[in-house]
C-alpha cells in the first residue's frame, strides 16, 4: 500500500478536507488517510531500518510514504505508516540488542571503508588507463569524488562499480567540466544547464583528447655539431690548470 506526500494541495474526493499532508490515490482520486481507513496508523520516518523491518513484521496493516524528487524525477521513500502497537512493541526490541547491533554496524562501517579504498585505487588506476595524460593527483581526486558510498554519482551506479568504460568516462568528463571550463560561471549568470553545456562541450572533448592521447613528450636535447663539439672541448681545455 502506498501513500503520497504531495507537493501541491489537495483536498480529500471523499470528504472535501484540504491541505492533504498525505493522501492515498483510489481510482485515481485523492482520498485522506481517514477516508482510505488508514487514520488510525503512526508516520514513521526513515532511517532505523531495524525498527522500520521490526514495527512492519509486528502488524498486520502498514503503507510506505513516498514524495516526488523533481531533480531526479522519481518517487523516493519517506518512512511507513504502521500500527502504533506494533512499532512499541519494535522500540522495545530494539532497544534490548541495541548493544549487539551497535557492534554489528561498526564492523559494517569498516569493512565498507576498506571496499571504498580498494574501490577508489581501481577507479583511479581505470582512469589513468583510459587517460594516460590525465596528472595522476587528478585521477584520484576524480576517483573520490565519484565514487562516494550514497551520492548516487556514476561511480556508485552499477556500471561505474563495474568500471564500465563509458561510466569512468562520464565521470572524468563531468570533473573537466566543472573544473576546466567556464560551466559553473554559465550557471551563476542563468544559463540554461543545457545551453551551458553545449558552450563548453569543444573545450571539454579538447581536454579529454588530450588526456587521451597520453603525457606530452619533452623535446629530445640538440645534438652538438662539429662546432659545438670544438668549442665545448676548447672550454674545458681553458678550465684545467
Amino acid at each position: 500500500m502506498l501513500v503520497i506526500q504531495p507537493r501541491r494541495h489537495h483536498h480529500c474526493a471523499d470528504c472535501g478536507c484540504a491541505p492533504l499532508r498525505h493522501l492515498v490515490l483510489v481510482s485515481g482520486a485523492p482520498l485522506c488517510l481517514d477516508c482510505a481507513d488508514l487514520g488510525h496508523l503512526v508516520f514513521l520516518p526513515r532511517g532505523d531500518t531495524a525498527l522500520t523491518r521490526r514495527a512492519r513484521a509486528g502488524g498486520s496493516l502498514s503503507a510506505v510514504v513516498v514524495r516526488f524528487n523533481r531533480r531526479r524525477r522519481r518517487y523516493e521513500r519517506q518512512g511507513v505508516f504502521v500500527e502504533e502497537a506494533a512499532l512499541a512493541a519494535a522500540e522495545a526490541a530494539c532497544l534490548a540488542d541495541a548493544e549487539a547491533r551497535a557492534r554489528r554496524r561498526a564492523r559494517d562501517a569498516e569493512r565498507r571503508a576498506v571496499q571504498d579504498v580498494r574501490f577508489t585505487a581501481a577507479l583511479a588506476a581505470e582512469i589513468l588507463r583510459l587517460f594516460p595524460g590525465c596528472p595522476p593527483a587528478r585521477a584520484r581526486d576524480i576517483a573520490e569524488h565519484a565514487s562516494v558510498r550514497g551520492s548516487g554519482r556514476v561511480g556508485r551506479s552499477a556500471a561505474g562499480r563495474a568500471l564500465d568504460e563509458a561510466a569512468v568516462t562520464a565521470a572524468v568528463r563531468a570533473s573537466v567540466r566543472h573544473l576546466d571550463t567556464e560551466y559553473d560561471a554559465l550557471l551563476m549568470a542563468r544559463v540554461p544547464h543545457n545551453r551551458a553545456r553545449a558552450r563548453v562541450a569543444a573545450a571539454i572533448d579538447a581536454v579529454m583528447s588530450a588526456w587521451a592521447a597520453g603525457p606530452a613528450t619533452p623535446p629530445p636535447p640538440p645534438r652538438a655539431g662539429p662546432a659545438q663539439g670544438e668549442a665545448a672541448a676548447d672550454a674545458e681545455t681553458s678550465h684545467r690548470p
